[in-house]
């Protein structure tokens, strides 16, 4: 599997110029109590890779509360043959702690 392990000031600067789109693969009601703004909400428990949404010039970055599901997803993506490699390390938990705004 390979995996391309992004930080903050890599999620940062990809939504700054619009190359990255996240996709939060938490549940519902954690992706409900706060999301990293612009993020669309793919559950890891209904998890489908032909479910991920195809924005051209966009590069699919998946995240979690902390990595441990984005890295499941990924695998799963992979396993698709979805050409998906990237995932935020540190996660939603990160992104709160690093006073970065949350979307409701």
């Amino acid at each position: 599997m390979t995996v391309n392990d992004l930080d903050i000031d890599d999620i940062k600067a990809g939504l700054a110029d619009d190359s990255i789109l996240i996709v939060d693969v938490r549940e519902p009601h954690e992706f409900a109590a706060g999301h990293i703004p612009g993020s669309v909400s793919r559950p890891l428990s209904q998890f489908n890779p032909a479910d991920l949404p195809n924005e051209p010039g966009k590069r699919i970055v998946l995240s979690c509360a902390a990595g441990v599901r984005s890295l499941r997803a990924l695998e799963f993506a992979q396993s698709a043959g979805l050409d998906i490699d990237s995932h935020y390390l540190g996660g939603f938990k990160d992104w709160v702690m690093q006073g970065e705004p949350v979307e409701h």
